[in-house]
């Protein structure tokens, strides 16, 4: 499992679709591979023991939330890292939507998220999930190849059991302390959004390319003082973004793909092949 990711960083770009198909045949076998339908388990596993420990604080809260108010079902749910937690008017900008759930906390990892799924994700039988995390796996050294099998174990568990809900990746932000990242990052989002060019009922988002200037840099604009989360113009993109991709069903709390724009105004970045418009991006508010 470790030699895909050393090829695919030597490969050109006449071979690099090759990579990209046998990192989604990798991650697609290995999510089987691992799923609770392939392998019965006794219990939690000691990776869930130790995560769940580091994120006990988190995940009593979410449980006392549910407790004094549990979401209804078929709803949208936002889950990820602390990107997602720090959210605090993620329902508010979504009002139009009849139920939101936001289930991001700390600075976890997709692979956090996959061992979470049923904790956060499943018990609320969601209509559409969306996730962001990776950029905290890259932080830790963590391979892009290791974010796409932990990501399609995530997807496999999520189509097991809610096989009618839609899920979408948002795309890992060009944060500008991690830029000796940037390679990476775009990999695994190059890697994931080929990946859900084969799965049904999936989405990937790019927030990534509107977060950049003219110049290519990440807009310092976008990210607060320690340069890795977003400031209130930042989380406007995302609004923007998200927007022009998914939209409510009427009447039904189900999210749906919003049309595609015009080819020639639009801003081409999810594997479904919907694009959102270009202008909208710097200039749309975000609702209050």
């Amino acid at each position: 499992m470790t030699l895909l990711p050393r090829l695919s960083s030597r490969l050109g770009a006449r071979v690099r679709p090759v990579a990209l198909g046998l990192a989604t045949l990798l991650a697609t076998a290995s999510a089987l591979a691992q799923s609770p339908v392939a392998v019965a388990t006794s219990g939690p596993s000691p990776a869930y023991l130790a995560a769940h420990a580091r994120w006990k604080a988190s995940l009593d809260a979410f449980e006392k939330a549910d407790k004094a108010a549990l979401p209804a079902e078929g709803g949208v749910l936002f889950v990820g890292s602390s990107t997602v937690r720090m959210w605090t008017n993620l329902a508010q900008d979504f009002r139009n939507w009849p139920v939101v759930i936001n289930r991001g906390f700390g600075g976890s990892t997709m692979a956090d998220c996959s061992l979470f799924v049923r904790d956060l994700v499943l018990r609320y039988k969601p209509s559409h999930v969306l996730v962001y995390a990776g950029d905290n796996d890259l932080a830790e050294g963590r391979t892009p190849f290791q974010v796409l099998e932990d990501f399609a174990l995530f997807v496999n568990t999520v189509q097991n059991e809610l096989p009618d809900t839609r899920i979408s990746y948002i795309s890992i932000k060009p944060s500008p302390s991690r830029a000796h990242l940037l390679p990476k990052i775009r990999e695994t989002n190059d890697i994931i959004a080929a990946y859900l060019r084969t799965q049904a009922k999936s989405d990937f988002i790019d927030i990534f390319n509107p977060m950049l200037g003219a110049d290519g840099q990440p807009r310092p604009e976008l990210f607060l003082p320690d340069r890795l989360h977003m400031t209130e113009a930042g989380y406007r993109v995302w609004h923007s973004v998200i927007a022009g991709q998914v939209q409510p069903a009427a009447g039904s709390q189900t999210a749906m793909p919003a049309p595609a724009a015009p080819a020639a105004a639009a801003v081409s970045g999810v594997a479904t092949g919907a694009t959102v418009q270009a202008g909208s991006l710097a200039t749309a508010s975000r609702p209050r």
